[in-house]
């Protein structure tokens, strides 16, 4: 106890020495004829200042913020509620209590030396499904329920780490192992198998007040060398496979997106030819219309054309002659007689 019960403990044991020294106050008095009243006052006076504050410094529990407190009651020998952080007043004799801590702590069985809280190989050695001996290196990281403490001082008090957590720790490990073969021990069902013990461990400590926070496998070795070789050049072939296989679906990945690439140019290219053809084809049919229009304005003025073609002639043209039978565009009788307009009428001279 610190603080108020180490500054009452001292005192109380400064009281005890002033005791002793009224003693032997007291007994030098009386040696020497003389009254012993000086030392028995002292020695009094000292005892009842030493036994009042030894009393009254072990009535005073002081709790730290990372522990807790059991309180048993000798008489009736019933636990109380457990004392949390804080100053409190027990009744020395009457109450006993004992402190706990709800810090985080850690078991570890490791194979080397003073690696774990065993000195010496303490590692886990368990038989795998295919008969193959491994070797594991295992810590378990837990606490004190502050709830449950009772529960712990009931069943294990002090003893929990060697009488509770490495049993039955060693025991959740060989079971959870011996369900594989040793391959899978070392490579890709580690993960699996520790989640797995982890799981027992929290369910079976739950029920004796504890709490795990973690677990961690942290060596896997075989007790054959030449059988770890062979697992690890058969876990390096693996992955050189899986290498191997990603590279091919990269460039698998880099083709398609080729692919795509040249589907999304030849899609562009169709989508211009159309997008010209249908140009054309509107174009195509403005013209058609155009001429549509024309032909008939020509059907209802068949003679526009010859005068049209009239008017583009020359200033210095003034007569034309064609074949009767010519299938041109032009009436020769009717330019002869004069009956387009502006233009003036024509003989032919006698052969």
């Amino acid at each position: 106890m610190g603080g108020i019960g180490g500054l009452l403990g001292f005192v109380a044991t400064f009281g005890f020495l002033l005791f002793l020294v009224g003693v032997a106050l007291a007994v030098t008095s009386i040696s020497q004829g003389r009254r012993a009243g000086a030392g028995v006052t002292l020695a009094v006076v000292g005892l009842v200042v030493g036994v009042v504050l030894s009393v009254v410094s072990r009535g005073i529990l002081i709790v730290e913020p990372a522990q807790v407190a059991v309180v048993f009651q000798t008489v009736s020998g019933q636990l109380e509620t457990p004392r949390r952080a804080g100053t409190h007043i027990i009744i020395p004799i009457l109450q006993e209590a004992t402190i706990y801590p709800i810090v985080q702590q850690q078991y570890t069985m490791s194979g080397v030396s003073e690696g774990g809280q065993e000195r010496g190989d303490d590692a886990v050695r368990v038989r795998t499904i295919d008969g193959q001996e491994v070797i594991i290196d295992v810590t378990v990281i837990y606490r004190i329920n502050p709830d449950d403490v009772n529960i712990v001082h009931e069943r294990w008090q002090n003893r929990y780490e060697n009488d509770l957590i490495r049993p039955i720790l060693r025991g959740f490990v060989r079971d959870a192992v011996s369900r594989f073969r040793a391959e899978a021990v070392y490579g890709e069902s580690r993960t699996v198998i520790q989640e797995a013990i982890e799981t027992d461990m929290r369910n079976r400590m739950q029920q004796d007040g504890f709490e795990v926070t973690d677990l961690i496998i942290r060596n896997v070795t075989f007790s054959s060398e030449e059988f770890a070789d062979s697992i690890e050049r058969v876990q390096i072939a693996e992955r050189q496979a899986e290498e191997a296989a990603f590279r091919v679906q990269q460039e698998e990945q880099e083709a398609e997106r080729v692919r795509v690439r040249a589907q999304g140019a030849r899609d562009a290219s169709i989508a211009a030819a159309e997008g010209e053809a249908e140009s054309i084809r509107i174009r195509a049919l403005a013209q058609a219309e155009a001429l549509r229009q024309i032909s008939e304005v020509l059907q209802e003025n068949p003679l526009l054309v010859q005068y049209e073609y009239v008017q583009k002639l020359a200033d210095n043209v003034g007569l034309i002659l064609l074949p009767s039978n010519s299938p041109f565009l032009f009436d020769f009788e009717s330019l002869s007689a004069g009956t387009m307009p502006g233009v003036p009428a024509t003989t032919t001279p006698e052969q």
